[in-house]
């Protein structure tokens, strides 16, 4: 089976990984170009892109999808291709490249949690479960009907990087279950009840900053869990640093009272708490 992967982050290798141990290998791995990355600005590769070049998979690094990228997409003869934690919007071409189109890998229970930010958002909501689909992709944002959904309890410890990763396990097993029925017909999909759609928003720097002193301590032990390591939360009223800018690396939360265990002062080492 040809595939192509289209994906960057940590959450896309480790599907990747996974495909390849279940000898279903990419042929091709579609990432986001090499960034300059930090105050040193270096240039850093995807980590999709780097588990593609150990495994000798050729990575295609497009800044656009134009039609020099959809033609080399289409020489070779894909089966399938899929999508996961990709950054750009793939129009009808791309979708329409492989013979059986494209699926999409979404880490939530589609309708709900559509966008690009579904993990740390089911965190700040304080859900206790969510899961991931793989469905089959339109031109519309993680619109298409699904293949296959499976539930995931939210641990009341969980982080991003944790939830993340079991996920991407998940998905991977999801993928390695049901692609063969769904190409061969076996499995139909079934379209999203559209009416009970919900969106995730963009996460910027100032949705981590908190008041220590004032906001629920339970919204700012969310934030912890969900925004570290990216963006990070911080505040600039914690006790004893007033003024100056602290992240608040991890916490626990016991009877409502919030008890930081790692900060970090701007431009100091971690500090960790007892």
């Amino acid at each position: 089976m040809k595939i192509a992967f289209f994906g960057s982050p940590r959450f896309a290798k480790i599907i990747i990984e996974e495909l390849i141990k279940n000898n279903l290998a990419p042929v091709v791995v579609v990432t986001n170009p090499d960034r300059v990355v930090g105050k040193k600005k270096i240039l850093t590769e995807p980590v999709a892109k780097a588990l593609a070049v150990k495994h000798k998979i050729t990575v295609l690094q497009p800044e656009i999808l134009d039609e020099d990228f959809i033609k080399t997409l289409q020489s070779f003869n894909l089966d399938v291709i899929l999508v996961a934690a990709y950054s750009k919007i793939l129009k009808l071409e791309v979708l329409n490249s492989a013979k059986h189109k494209t699926v999409g890998i979404h880490p939530s229970l589609l309708p709900l949690y559509r966008g690009a930010t579904p993990i740390q958002s089911v965190l700040l909501s304080g859900e206790e479960k969510t899961g991931t689909t793989i469905y089959q992709m339109d031109e519309k944002m993680d619109n298409g009907p699904v293949i296959a959904q499976e539930d995931l309890a939210i641990t009341s410890d969980e982080t991003y990087l944790s939830l993340e990763e079991k996920l991407a396990h998940l998905s991977s097993r999801l993928i390695t279950e049901n692609l063969e029925k769904y190409l061969s017909g076996e499995l139909k999909p079934t379209p999203q009840d559209k009416s009970k759609a919900t969106f995730t928003k963009k996460i910027v720097t100032t949705d981590a900053q908190v008041d220590y002193l004032i906001d629920d301590p339970v919204i700012i032990y969310r934030k912890i869990q969900a925004l570290t390591p990216e963006p990070g939360v911080y505040t600039f009223n914690y006790p004893k640093k007033e003024g100056r800018r602290v992240k608040i690396l991890k916490a626990k939360l016991v009877d409502n009272k919030l008890y930081p265990l790692v900060i970090q002062e701007a431009g100091k080492k971690q500090i960790e708490l007892k």
